[in-house]
């Protein structure tokens, strides 16, 4: 049984706070409602502590004091979690966002980036020097979560997952002890966290390989959701066979409003997102299939890399109710392209959505045991969002996305992108890490014996 954090003897937490250049949040203080808030408003967690850590050495601390105390230990990076798992309730909320520097290497392309960034931040940085880390499709996303659990964004199919760009990171680790790992150094702990997410200690810094990206052209392209399994179908032929430098997630949607036209506002669209890295007129030829399919709406054009990464940051701002779900997809044939336009008929609310990101290009050359990412063979990572400002549509959000899932399930891989799940128990975790759970299993056991970090898609030490 986990102690409560509140009940511990105020002398223990003086003499913590004294070893601390962070502060600590209580539940008595006044920021406290305001620092227990996470991206997710639907995620109403009441830790017992917070530590705003500044440096490694208050992460180590609150590492320390987290065991020794038995308390339940969550960390927050960018608090961007789908399942909220960057809190607890009554334990130690371990926060990363303090720990902010980025340093670009112009030698070698490679950027140092703190366990506390958020990938906006990175772009900020890197843009400048005319590079580009792949991650994500919202610039508000914490760079731990995304890394430690993948990766999958605008380019992936040209430069691979986040996960296959990194090149190290500094750790903190169930025993309070610092590590650096890399391919030579604690290997098997490298492996472990490309991937496998929170499960084998806390990351305070990252090494990233990025690369020569500045401007691509992008945007979106909208059809009558009349015509989702016409263009699911093109789409299936065309993304698989066009060149690495050409990602395109498809997705059904509500026009919610503003920057679209008037015209789009509250009616449903089967979409496709374009990111291109090449030429206009490279890209002119390559696009024309999809502008022969007449689309009723499109919006694609050259800008800088960070502007395609800040596309939905408005529409998306923290602090609405989200609800999750997600599959591994090889196909889009007539059954799921059907039920495709079933559901996405029927969005309940303007936010809410579907999209499918391609694995194909760079991201499928990895081999399927290189990293715990174990779904290389699969064609799309899949995620479902009923999404909305209105706490009251809580129940209506989560019913159509679950109603949405159990049609599709039906014809999927069996396992998710665990950056898209929510808190989905034991077997879900096992069958989106496949054939590489066991041996994550070993990692865990031999760095986190008595699974210290078991707020996150928990892997169960061996």
């Amino acid at each position: 049984m986990k102690n409560q954090a509140k009940s511990l003897d105020p002398s223990i937490i003086e003499a913590f706070s004294s070893k601390l250049r962070g502060k600590i949040v209580m539940p008595k203080d006044v920021s406290y409602d305001a620092t227990r808030k996470v991206y997710n408003g639907m995620i109403n967690k009441h830790p017992g502590m917070f530590v705003m850590c500044v440096d490694v050495a208050d992460v180590m601390a609150s590492v320390n004091f987290g065991r020794e105390n038995n308390l339940i230990i969550a960390v927050r990076g960018g608090g961007h979690n789908g399942g909220g798992l960057g809190l607890c309730d009554d334990g130690l909320v371990i926060d990363l966002s303090g720990l902010k520097f980025i340093r670009v290497d112009t030698s070698d392309n490679t950027v140092r980036v703190g366990g506390g960034n958020l990938w906006g931040e990175v772009d900020h940085a890197t843009h400048p020097f005319g590079l580009a880390i792949p991650a994500g499709i919202i610039s508000t996303t914490g760079v731990g979560g995304l890394t430690l659990g993948g990766g999958v964004g605008h380019l992936s199919r040209k430069y691979g997952l986040t996960i296959d760009n990194l090149l190290e990171a500094d750790m903190v680790l169930a025993d309070g002890s610092f590590v650096t790992v890399n391919k030579n150094q604690n290997a098997d702990l490298f492996w472990a966290i490309r991937g496998g997410g929170g499960n084998f200690g806390i990351v305070t810094s990252f090494k990233f390989q990025a690369h020569k990206v500045k401007t691509v052209i992008g945007g979106p392209t909208l059809w009558p959701i009349e015509r989702t399994e016409e263009i699911m179908t093109w789409y299936h032929e065309f993304i698989n066979n066009a060149p690495d430098e050409l990602n395109g997630f498809i997705a059904t949607m509500i026009i919610p409003g503003p920057p679209f036209p008037d015209f789009l506002h509250g009616n449903q669209y089967c979409g496709i997102v374009w990111c291109y890295t090449g030429s206009q007129e490279e890209f002119n030829k390559l696009i024309k299939p999809a502008m022969d399919l007449n689309p009723v709406f499109e919006h694609v054009g050259e800008m800088p890399y960070p502007s395609i990464q800040t596309l939905f940051d408005g529409l998306m701002p923290p602090g609405l109710q989200w609800y999750w779900r997600a599959d591994f997809f090889n196909e889009l044939g007539s059954e799921v392209s059907a039920q495709h336009l079933k559901f996405g008929s029927g969005i309940p609310t303007p936010l809410s959505q579907m999209h499918l990101y391609p694995i194909s290009g760079a991201a499928s050359r990895i081999g399927a045991e290189e990293t715990p990412w174990a779904y290389r063979d699969a064609k799309y990572a899949g995620v479902i969002v009923g999404v909305s400002p209105e706490p009251k549509d809580a129940d209506k959000i989560t019913n159509w996305c679950k109603a949405y899932w159990e049609a599709l399930h039906p014809y999927s891989s069996g396992g998710a992108y665990s950056n898209f799940m929510m808190d989905e128990g034991q077997e879900r975790v096992k069958a989106s890490y496949r054939h590489n759970y066991e041996r994550l299993s070993k990692i865990k056991r031999k760095y986190d014996a008595n699974n210290l970090f078991n707020v996150n898609q928990n892997i169960k030490p061996a």
